[in-house]
């Protein structure tokens, strides 16, 4: 049975969700054994043009070079597939759709802006469709096996919808709300088995947030323990600038959006 022709790619990332694949130890090889990797700039040199059963995309969109690199990926792939926070919601580029981008280019490039054109930073499913996402900064490889099982049979993968508190309360983590720190479990998306908190740390809301936050329940959490809401919209700002405008936008948790600001793309 022919093995389907698999590629990864990279755009503005820091290539961390791929690290992780690579960094797979021995399930490396069951991966290799069930897809036909034919390009995959962190562990191969080996190019590919032609066409593509699956192509794996990190990072996100933030000049038009890049949205065009997207497009063409995508039209020779079959399934196309974002990985990791950049690529399902803009991850940490996004934070640059708050401010003005002429500025933006100032304070990076000086006089050479003119070089370097920027735009405002989308995830993937903003500029093209996509099939199956793969939230997380970095990925956790067992959703990543999860969703290539559910590729390679054809089948759709339902990204968890419910707050990684329901995840910490299974793995019988103290809420760190109750030890004086700010979490963002409550609002983001589960699928980690609440990762970062069962090794010590917080969530910051790399998987992006529920579609249906518990908002008074929340409310009433920062209340008891004396955090303001502005706070934690500043945390949640991190991960999730990059959004599409729509209903949503009425939740108190979803950062606003600012003066002049260039977000907001629809895919």
């Amino acid at each position: 049975m022919r093995r389907p022709k698999t590629g990864f790619f990279d755009l503005s990332c820091c290539e961390g969700c791929q690290l992780q694949v690579v960094n797979a130890g021995e399930l490396l090889l069951d991966i290799v054994n069930l897809v036909d990797i034919v390009e995959f700039r962190e562990a191969i040199s080996e190019k590919w043009d032609g066409e593509l059963d699956v192509a794996f995309v990190e990072g996100s969109v933030t000049d038009e070079h890049a949205a065009e690199r997207l497009q063409a990926i995508r039209a020779r792939s079959k399934v196309l597939v974002a990985l990791g926070a950049c690529a399902t919601t803009g991850g940490v580029n996004g934070m640059k759709n708050a401010c003005d981008l002429t500025e933006v280019g100032r304070v990076v490039y000086g006089e050479d802006r003119r070089l370097f054109p920027t735009a405002a930073t989308r995830a993937v499913h903003q500029v093209v469709p996509v099939e199956y996402t793969i939230h997380g900064c970095p990925i956790a490889i067992p959703e990543f096996l999860t969703v290539l099982k559910c590729i390679l049979s054809g089948i759709p993968y339902a990204v968890p919808d419910q707050a990684v508190c329901t995840e910490c309360k299974r793995n019988e983590n103290v809420c760190l709300f109750d030890r004086g720190v700010t979490c963002l479990g409550p609002v983001t998306r589960a699928g980690c088995n609440s990762w970062c908190v069962n090794n010590g740390n917080i969530c910051y809301g790399c998987r992006g947030l529920v579609s249906n936050p518990n908002e008074k329940g929340m409310l009433q959490v920062l209340t008891a323990h004396g955090v303001s809401l502005e706070h934690v919209v500043k945390k949640i700002e991190l991960y999730n600038r990059c959004r599409e405008e729509g209903p949503a936008t009425n939740s108190p948790f979803i950062p606003p959006l600012a003066k002049g600001d260039q977000g907001g793309f629809q895919g």
